[in-house]
């Protein structure tokens, strides 16, 4: 593993802000074959520093954390620490939240209904060099590579993608973060996530600019406006 011994156990660091969820995912790993829990952390940049002074092999890396989330935690540790693998370990499968993950680095990526044969496996995966993916996920992605590319999103300005439009037309209709979120079917961090990637691509500072942009771009219609 990370010392080089054949059959050496996998030193692993574990990265979830739940407390009780952390703690029950260390004493899960503490009672599978070949794995060492060697640190725990409550968000991404504690989980950075742990690898800077643990050199783990693997970080089991939950998503959704304060101050430094999953994917930018997994994007630092993959570009200053190439020795140390992450696999995601989350309650969510969305596109939202895979892709982005896999682009910044990770391996592997399970949901947290996996048992313990799962997370053992995907770990001893990672560590060999293989991707260590859920049956779900592996589905996701096999759906995602064979789908129909959508025509639209080479046509819009900036280089918003095809999900930061729809956030922007649905700003423009006046839906709040929370209404987005329900209609696109992902969490209110996503949409944060979307509005500002799409406010930086476009020089846009709040949601009135965004408003007049979607119009001038004709990615929402103004009311009162009829189509023909």
């Amino acid at each position: 593993m990370g010392s080089g011994e054949v059959g050496a156990d996998a030193r692993v660091v574990v990265a979830d802000d739940q407390a009780v969820v952390r703690e029950g995912i260390v004493m899960l790993l503490g009672l599978l074959p070949g794995i060492e829990v060697v640190g725990s952390a409550r968000d991404g940049e504690e989980a950075v520093a742990l690898v800077a002074e643990l050199a783990p092999d693997v970080v089991l890396m939950d998503l959704r954390m304060p101050r430094c989330d999953g994917v930018e935690a997994t994007r630092r540790i993959r570009a200053e620490y190439p020795g140390t693998q992450v696999v995601v370990l989350t309650t969510y499968a969305d596109d939202d939240s895979l892709f982005p993950a896999l682009r910044a680095g990770a391996r592997g990526y399970l949901t947290k209904d996996a048992d313990g044969g799962e997370i053992v496996r995907a770990i001893q995966d990672v560590v060999a060099g293989r991707a260590g993916l859920s049956p779900v996920v592996q589905q996701r992605l096999l759906e995602r590579v064979t789908a129909a590319p959508e025509p639209a999103a080479a046509r819009l300005p900036d280089g918003l993608t095809g999900r930061e439009g729809e956030v922007l037309a649905l700003i423009a209709d006046g839906l709040t973060n929370a209404e987005i979120a329900r209609r696109l079917h992902i969490s209110t961090a996503t949409v944060k996530t979307h509005i500002n990637n799409l406010f930086a691509k476009a020089g846009l500072h709040d949601r009135a600019q965004a408003v007049r942009y979607a119009y001038r771009e004709g990615l929402a219609q103004p009311p009162g406006t009829s189509v023909t």
